[in-house]
């Protein structure tokens, strides 16, 4: 028998004084167990989450001490399923995305564990430095950004227009280094296994009609060349004046010059850029191959499938170095995304578009809902604009911006965004402000609503086996209703959900370990029973430990009462108990006077 547990911040802290750290809650809940089960039971801590600012590692977990990447260990069908559940489409960019950046990272922990210390990789590793190429509004940025948080590494990044080469006037391209210190907390380590992402990299191919020296493109090439290989970056720079400052009181401390600089060989470099002009490149290579390809190539339709064939020679071609396409070995084509792509991103309840409007309209105290069908009139919309994601912000704004700013001046606590609402949004406004309609406004309201909530409940039925993977609890119908009202409740993206469904799970059992030193009888929660706490911690608001600590006081004395008259002192609290406290004890009483008629039975609850 195993009990999962994960590091835990105890609910109520006025009991006890001193908050203990997370090897003292295990102390505890171990001894507790111990006490109650012998050495049948044991604990582990497989539920360490990652925040954004943290790097998700400890001894036994991903990532290494000091924010190295020692013992970093995941495989890329986790990290491929972590992006399914955010990223529509894009199949192959998720699949070859997750491999190499999983595969960097635990090439640098094999290293570091095998390799002898004071000795090199090797002369000419290949980094897998990764080079995308896609439409806007597509989810370029956003995949690094999920990938990034997911590993829990540092990430910056830049705009490939903003610099210049190096010795000209501009951004230095070795600020993104400098800038991932400054992500990682000051930590080096953290930062030396960290990535940068530069966006608009096709900006920087130089031009086919300049003659010379172009300062702007190809000198930004040279200057990324070091970098993205091996190189030493000093974090002290001349044009930076807090670093001088800071260099000089170093000296007058210690009398000795500190030399601060970051080793970017295990940093991972990935580059993203429309590369619009690029398909007449390939074209012109296919046909030349005999490959086919014949149609014209509009120059406001580009053939994204026609990218899929790109090679290093057409980059070449389209303006890049030699040297620096070298440097990129990993090529990823995104796809672009119709009107029935866009319609899916709409309904994950993980995407960020819906969620953002939920909390703009809960600023002012307002829940808004979307029928399906405005929801598909919104891709439509979006679709027409041909920018990707981004077109359904932009939609979304247009037919939303009256609405936001009128409803909250108005006695308005429910908001239903209908197919009417978004073909006609002033004449839906001025219904909405006349009250007209309003009990089949309401009607249909509570329809999305119980759609809405079906369809969460239908979506973490579909990933609950990856749920189960990643925290060892079994996910039933039961526990998908709590992790869908939490998840409506604190407007987050599932996992998010999932993770404060297990932090509360932990606070209950916590309080429950510490029963043992309070009361006089042994109690302890069924399954049945802490979610039962749960659900009225997430109705409440209110901690799940305080609420199983209240519980528990007010069962004191009748338990008290039945062992003390009885000689029952084992108590398996349920969910009957937990919603019906006072119907439980009269029920231990009562078995109080069967005992007491046959005192030859044994009871037990």
């Amino acid at each position: 028998m195993t009990i999962h547990d994960k590091e835990i911040t105890p609910a109520n802290d006025s009991v006890g004084g001193k908050i203990p750290n997370q090897k003292e809650l295990e102390k505890e809940l171990s001894d507790y167990l111990s006490k109650k089960y012998g050495n049948r039971v044991k604990v582990v801590s497989p539920f360490v989450f990652p925040k954004k600012e943290e790097m998700p590692v400890d001894d036994s977990g991903k990532g290494g001490e000091g924010g190295s990447a020692s013992s970093f260990d995941m495989l890329p069908r986790e990290l491929e399923a972590f992006l399914d559940s955010f990223v529509v489409k894009q199949n192959d960019a998720k699949a070859v995305l997750a491999t190499k950046v999983c595969t960097h990272f635990n090439r640098i922990s094999h290293t570091s564990r095998y390799m002898p210390k004071g000795k090199s990789a090797g002369v000419g590793m290949i980094k897998n430095n990764v080079l995308m190429i896609g439409p806007t509004g597509v989810g370029k940025t956003y995949i690094i950004k999920l990938i990034a948080q997911k590993l829990g590494v540092p990430f910056v990044k830049g705009d490939a227009t903003k610099f210049s080469e190096t010795g000209y006037v501009g951004a230095d391209v070795e600020d993104l280094i400098r800038d991932l210190v400054y992500e990682a907390d000051d930590d080096m380590k953290l930062a030396e296994n960290g990535i940068v992402y530069i966006d608009e990299i096709d900006k920087i191919a130089s031009s086919r009609n300049i003659i010379g020296h172009d300062v702007s493109r190809t000198g930004v090439q040279r200057a990324l060349l070091k970098p993205m290989e091996e190189t030493d970056v000093d974090l002290k720079v001349p044009h930076d004046p807090i670093s001088q400052i800071q260099a000089i009181e170093q000296y007058r401390k210690t009398g000795k010059r500190e030399k601060r600089v970051v080793n970017t060989r295990n940093i991972l470099f990935i580059m993203s850029g429309a590369f619009g002009e690029l398909a007449e490149i390939i074209k012109k290579r296919l046909q030349r191959q005999g490959l086919g390809f014949e149609a014209e190539v509009m120059p406001t339709e580009v053939p994204w499938e026609i990218l899929k064939e790109v090679t290093a020679q057409d980059l070449t071609e389209f303006g890049f170095e030699s040297e620096f396409v070298g440097r990129l070995p990993v090529v990823v084509v995104f796809d672009e995304l119709n009107k029935d792509d866009l319609m899916e991103i709409l309904k994950n309840p993980n995407n960020p578009i819906i969620l953002s409007k939920r909390l703009d309209f809960r600023a002012y105290g307002i829940e808004v809902k979307f029928e399906q069908e405005a929801l598909m009139k919104i891709a439509e919309m979006a679709a027409v604009e041909k920018t990707g994601a981004r077109g359904l912000v932009s939609v979304m704004e247009k037919v939303l911006i009256q609405f936001e700013k009128q409803l909250p001046s108005m006695d308005v606590k429910k908001f239903l965004v209908t197919p009417e609402v978004v073909d006609h949004p002033d004449a839906e406004l001025e219904k909405l402000i006349r009250d007209t309609d309003g009990r089949e406004r309401e009607a249909r309201y509570q329809r999305a609503e119980a759609e809405e909530f079906r369809n969460i409940k239908a979506y973490i039925g579909d990933t609950a086996v990856d749920l189960l993977k990643r925290t060892g609890f079994e996910i039933y119908e039961r526990r998908m209703d709590l992790i869908a009202r939490l998840y409506l409740k604190n407007v987050s993206d599932i996992n998010t959900a999932a993770e404060d469904f297990i932090e509360m799970y932990s606070q209950v059992r916590l309080e429950e370990a510490s029963f043992a030193d309070k009361l006089d009888v042994k109690l302890s929660f069924d399954e049945t029973a802490v979610d039962e706490i749960i659900l009225q911690a997430i109705d409440t608001g209110e901690p799940a430990g305080a609420l199983a600590g209240k519980l528990v006081k007010k069962l004191e004395y009748g338990l008290n009462l039945v062992k003390d008259r009885a000689g029952i002192d084992t108590f398996a609290i349920d969910a009957d108990a937990v919603s019906d406290m006072e119907g439980y004890i009269n029920r231990m009483i009562k078995q109080y006077y069967r005992h007491e008629q046959n005192p030859d039975e044994v009871h037990s609850s």
